[in-house]
């Protein structure tokens, strides 16, 4: 009832709105677009074998496996990262946080102003499914940046203050700064 501002609480899992700072990462690293990743069944966990069972017998299944799925049940095979992305396909995304490692897709976040998720240790590979708390406001803020060709405006909440004879008084300039080179972008 007006005590909670929804914009700005850090308890709003981003769900797949994170994967882009995944791919990101990977196009950094050199991955292209066209680069193909497997949308099948995968077990993640080396606790587990391929087939989704503890190896050690005396542990249990949920525990230590991870082999998650789409969000519609459906393994659509090799797909490029484009696709993958454009169609936001879970298996293809943890697969590409994998391969660009969480420290620096967290690291790439950062720079394009996610500030709450800052410690790696606390995040697995669900972090591109939504395994972290980031406000809506940084999470808009960050997603401009992919529509600014890589330039980061860092978010301002008051653009101008005037006086009662229109005056400007104060007035917000901007510090666009390059997080991520165009192409990526």
């Amino acid at each position: 009832d007006g005590n909670f501002n929804v914009g700005t609480a850090f308890n709003r899992q981003p769900g797949s709105a994170f994967k882009p700072f995944a791919y990101a990462e990977a196009f950094k690293k050199g991955y292209m677009p066209e680069t193909a990743l497997f949308d099948l069944e995968t077990e993640f966990s080396t606790l587990c074998d391929s087939e989704g069972n503890p190896i050690n017998p005396s542990q249990k299944k949920e525990d230590v496996c991870y082999s998650p799925v789409n969000y519609d049940g459906i393994f659509r095979g090799p797909l490029t990262m484009r696709e993958a992305l454009a169609q936001s396909r879970n298996i293809p995304a943890i697969k590409t946080l994998y391969l660009v490692g969480i420290n620096t897709a967290l690291q790439t976040a950062q720079a394009l102003g996610i500030t709450t998720l800052s410690d790696p240790s606390r995040y697995g590979l669900t972090l591109v499914l939504g395994g972290g708390e980031v406000s809506l406001l940084e999470m808009t803020s960050a997603y401009s940046v992919f529509a600014n060709d890589g330039m980061r405006n860092p978010y301002a909440y008051i653009l101008k203050v005037e006086d009662a004879n229109g005056n400007v008084l104060e007035e917000f300039a901007p510090t666009p700064t390059r997080v991520l080179e165009p192409e990526v972008a």
